[in-house]
């Protein structure tokens, strides 16, 4: 009886123990199935716009422009799904705080005051200010707006410098509202960012224009909140390798074909070589 005692009872500690090692490399794939602490593990989830193109747009329905564009280039370097989902610019970045989002992905201007709420990754584009008016209008310059009624959408950089410029500007939530201001003759010009306002203006039917447009301080980058410090390396390494094979310059040329890039701008980390973009020459800075 002894052998038969000791026989089952090394079955029964190698069961037990094959249970043991079983549950704890589930718990290991579990807990390492999310290193990057998605909403969605192997997916993530970008709040963005849908009505900012080039930038940020919705096409046969389907999330596009470059900014969502480059950030599904930068996914697929991870290994990540993308799943964009649309809001207003005002709430994007409390949300990415919030983890309602795991980045947030619309032209977003790196600020000092905005750092207080997320981080940014590197810097993957520059952009301009703006100013839309109605065909015909005396207004030209940003220099003439003191005392003009003037839109911005809430929240951006262009309702900073509005504000900072005591303009007492009109805030709408996106940029439809801005636009349709505009046309309907509500206000008289429009700050916006300027490759939305040249975009809004061509579609116009010659009922918009953009009259001038000046150099922003600081580059847009995709915003993530603070505790994700590893989705955050990942991303900024997954850009250089997009700005390194070429897509970004492709995407530029695409999105933004003509457009002046400045002398002095580097995508990324600024380490990575990138070719030339196509019949865009360097800008001055202001």
């Amino acid at each position: 009886m002894r052998p038969r005692i000791v026989l089952g009872t090394l079955t029964a500690l190698a069961t037990l123990l094959s249970v043991t090692a079983c549950g704890s490399g589930s718990a290991a794939n579990s807990a390492g199935g999310n290193p990057y602490q998605l909403v969605e593990a192997g997916t993530i989830h970008v709040g963005t716009l849908s009505d900012a193109p080039p930038n940020v747009y919705l096409k046969d329905g389907k999330f596009t422009g470059f900014d969502n564009d480059l950030f599904t280039a930068v996914a697929a370097k991870i290994g990540l799904k993308v799943q964009f989902a649309s809001t207003d610019f005002s709430a994007l970045l409390s949300q990415v705080a919030n983890h309602k989002f795991d980045v947030g992905s619309s032209s977003i201007t790196i600020t000092e005051a905005r750092k207080k709420t997320v981080d940014f990754s590197n810097g993957y584009d520059f952009g301009y200010f703006g100013l839309d008016v109605p065909a015909g209008s005396p207004v030209s310059t940003f220099d003439q707006l003191s005392g003009k009624r003037v839109v911005v959408v809430q929240g951006t950089v262009q309702d900073d410098y509005a504000t900072k410029n005591n303009l007492n500007p009109v805030r709408v939530p996106d940029y439809n509202s801005a636009l349709n201001q505009l046309k309907a003759g509500t206000v008289e010009a429009w700050i916006s960012p300027a490759e939305i306002g040249e975009k809004s203006a061509a579609d116009s039917g010659g009922k918009v224009v953009l009259a001038q447009k000046r150099l922003s301080p600081a580059p847009t980058a995709f915003a993530v909140a603070h505790d994700h410090a590893k989705l955050l390396e990942a991303l900024n390494k997954a850009l250089d390798q997009v700005i390194a094979d070429g897509t970004w310059t492709k995407l530029q040329e695409q999105y933004y074909p003509g457009r002046p890039v400045p002398a002095d701008f580097k995508p990324g980390s600024g380490s990575v070589a990138f070719a030339p973009v196509t019949g865009a020459a360097a800008s001055p800075t202001s």
